[in-house]
């Protein structure tokens, strides 16, 4: 169904803040028309009758760990790409701690050589900052890149930016983004070393919340806005973690006039730290899934607008990896697949709304990277869509897991729904379990 005409009949469209009965016509990779009921009469149109079901935006996830170059046991553009599709993300923003780094503009084009002839999804990159590249942050055009991304602590890949008169020299001279990772390198060394002492190798994984503590993320993370009020700088703070943390951050404006953003991830909405007796390492994570008060408090400021962003933060390792002991098992997780199925079992719980999900998974993140038409369902935007059976149950398993890494901290959960259909810039790219073999991606484009 490659840029065909594609009539989409009698659809619950979940877009801009309501749910409305409906038809879709694309024509070639953009969408022609959205109308009450929408009929064609040539014989060259492909009507699709999803039979009542939710056709939401293409979910565009701002924090994705693809792996490739470098670190390709665990993942590629391509295979997590593929997985990203049947999950029905259908835009990926990619960090730069691959190896070697994406922290010069060479580094940059290469990743978008590979992935102009590898990904099945729409693609963008983050460029890194480090300690000594501000000569080549200068050199990236923000009209093409998503954004910077700084590790303020250290996660996978020690890309950590620690000197504070470069990280003030680098907030001062971009317009981009910039996005960080926040927790405080000093404190995580200590409370590990206090742990080390009192543990040996044997360190419980309960312990992980504890070594990279709340503490750790607010030093951090308001260190960071401060420094983003001083300089006038463009900030977004990924993946918060704890309670204390939303305080920082403010509802009174619209997202488009923010200056100070925020993001929360799948993991610190669904797990606590209840959860390591029984998932272990597999929900280890950096920053660390905390208690359920701050997955709470966390909830909250999503639903009130405090926080921004719902991302997946898709960080995969082998389980072989994983399955050390806590201070060799690495950080991070495979989401991509699960994470818009997780939040709509959360609409089953009645703990959210479709359309607030369609808000902080498509609509958001597109207004805060300025992406250019994508993340609504508008007429003359790419036609990119997800069609939703919310009472079709399926259970996650190795059989159906599509990551490289082959696991999920899923596997054994039953979602309600199911992803039924994926079309990316007006082409059927996934279908009931089967993602096609059509390379439909297009590289991100910015309104800046």
């Amino acid at each position: 169904m490659k840029n065909k005409t594609i009539l989409i009949k009698n659809a619950k469209i979940v877009n801009e803040g309501s749910v409305t009965e409906g038809d879709i016509l694309i024509e070639g990779e953009y969408i022609k028309e959205i109308a009450d009921s929408i009929s064609v009469k040539s014989s060259d149109v492909v009507v699709v009758d999803v039979e009542g079901n939710y056709v939401f935006p293409g979910v565009i996830d701002d924090q994705v760990h693809f792996r490739e170059p470098g670190l390709t046991h665990k993942g590629d553009i391509a295979s997590e790409s593929r997985a990203a599709i049947a999950g029905g993300i259908t835009s990926f923003i990619e960090m730069p701690n691959t190896n070697p780094q994406t922290t010069t503009v060479e580094k940059l084009e290469e990743k978008f050589e590979i992935a102009s002839k590898t990904s099945f999804a729409n693609y963008s990159f983050m460029f890194g900052g480090t300690n000594d590249n501000l000569e080549e942050i200068l050199k990236v055009d923000p009209k093409t890149v998503a954004g910077l991304k700084l590790f303020l602590g250290s996660s996978t890949g020690n890309m950590l930016v620690d000197d504070p008169e470069i990280l003030e020299k680098i907030f001062s001279s971009t317009d981009m983004v910039i996005s960080v990772h926040c927790e405080d390198e000093a404190t995580i060394r200590k409370n590990l070393q206090d742990h080390i002492d009192e543990f040996g190798e044997d360190i419980p994984i309960s312990k992980h919340p504890i070594i990279r503590s709340a503490e750790a993320c607010y030093l951090s993370s308001s260190k960071a806005i401060e420094l983003a009020k001083k300089t006038g700088a463009r900030l977004h703070v990924f993946h918060l973690s704890t309670g204390k943390e939303t305080k920082l951050f403010s509802n009174k404006i619209p997202l488009k006039d923010k200056k100070i953003t925020a993001e929360v991830c799948i993991h610190h909405l669904w797990f606590s730290d209840k959860d390591y007796e029984k998932k272990g390492t597999h929900i280890k994570w950096n920053p660390a899934v905390k208690t359920a008060k701050d997955r709470d408090q966390l909830w909250k400021a999503l639903l009130d607008d405090r926080i921004d962003v719902i991302a997946s933060d898709h960080a995969p390792h082998t389980l072989e990896e994983k399955n050390n002991k806590y201070a060799k098992a690495p950080s991070g997780g495979p989401l991509v697949q699960h994470a818009l199925v997780a939040m709509i079992e959360m609409f089953h719980k009645e703990k959210i709304g479709l359309p607030k999900i369609a808000e902080k998974m498509a609509h958001n993140p597109a207004i805060l990277f300025q992406v250019e038409k994508r993340g609504y369902i508008k007429e003359g935007y790419f036609a990119d869509l997800v069609i939703v059976d919310i009472n079709n149950p399926w259970t996650v398993n190795k059989q159906n897991i599509l990551y490289k890494c082959g696991w999920s901290p899923f596997e054994g959960t039953t979602f309600k729904s199911r992803i039924t259909h994926t079309f990316l810039n007006g082409t059927l790219v996934y279908n009931n379990f089967k993602v096609l073999d059509i390379k439909a991606g297009k590289r991100l484009t910015f309104n800046r």
